[in-house]
């Protein structure tokens, strides 16, 4: 966040897409998300706190969490009998308290308005990306506009998921810039060398230094970035 009222902001021109993830960015599921770790893993004689789970939690594939987790905890449970435990728990807790992210659904309308297109790229299944957007409104924002690792067969931090929304949104990525809360999700932009906004707005969010990479601890901040190459929609 910028601290002075005189500080420049080198905006991004030409922007005619943003992509975002949608876990941490633009839906308030990380507690959840990290909550669900918490009571699975103890339910199978961990330990484990939500300050240690969140002080750890880095995104990722959801193969790569849990086993990471299942080896911090000390549990030998399969990872085939871990992950629908571990979705199965996610999906109960966002049907219970899932919002947007504060300033998500003002910023979404704000772009829509601006003519600049949005999509989703994340690694998680489409039914769990629609299922979180339904949850919290903001899927009529996105129909249609879903990519997922498991299309591309291919996860953040590797960059293929964004050349595969780029692609099926018919823009070349120097045309979008991406959103993403985690450090593997940043480091998936810096690998797609694409312009890619760091979403910081917890006290576990990791610092990143890149001369791609600008840190917002709002959403609503991305507009401050960004310079639209589209005819505003009445």
């Amino acid at each position: 966040m910028d601290k002075t009222s005189n500080t420049v902001i080198k905006k991004a021109s030409g922007v005619r897409c943003v992509i975002f993830d949608c876990d941490g960015t633009l839906v308030d599921s990380e507690i959840l998300c990290n909550q669900a770790l918490v009571n699975v893993f103890n339910r199978l004689g961990a330990n484990l706190s939500l300050e240690e789970c969140l002080r750890h939690f880095q995104g990722g594939k959801m193969v790569d969490i849990l086993t990471e987790t299942r080896e911090r905890a000390g549990i030998k449970a399969r990872i085939d009998d871990l992950e629908p435990m571990y979705r199965k728990e996610c999906r109960q807790l966002f049907e219970q308290g899932l919002t947007p992210i504060k300033g998500v659904p003002e910023l979404l309308d704000t772009l829509s308005h601006m003519g600049c297109d949005m999509c989703i790229a994340s690694n998680a299944p489409i039914s769990k990306i629609e299922h979180t957007l339904s949850l919290t409104g903001l899927l009529p924002y996105f129909e249609g506009k879903l990519f997922s690792g498991f299309q591309a067969n291919s996860w953040k931090p590797e960059p293929d998921i964004l050349h595969f929304a780029a692609m099926h949104m018919g823009v070349m990525l120097q045309e979008c810039v991406f959103v993403d809360d985690t450090p593997k999700g940043v480091q998936a932009g810096i690998n797609a060398d694409i312009r890619t906004f760091h979403f910081a707005a917890t006290p576990h969010s990791v610092k990143i230094n890149h001369p791609r990479v600008t840190t917002i601890t709002a959403m609503p901040q991305l507009l401050d970035h960004l310079e639209v190459d589209s005819v505003p929609v009445s």
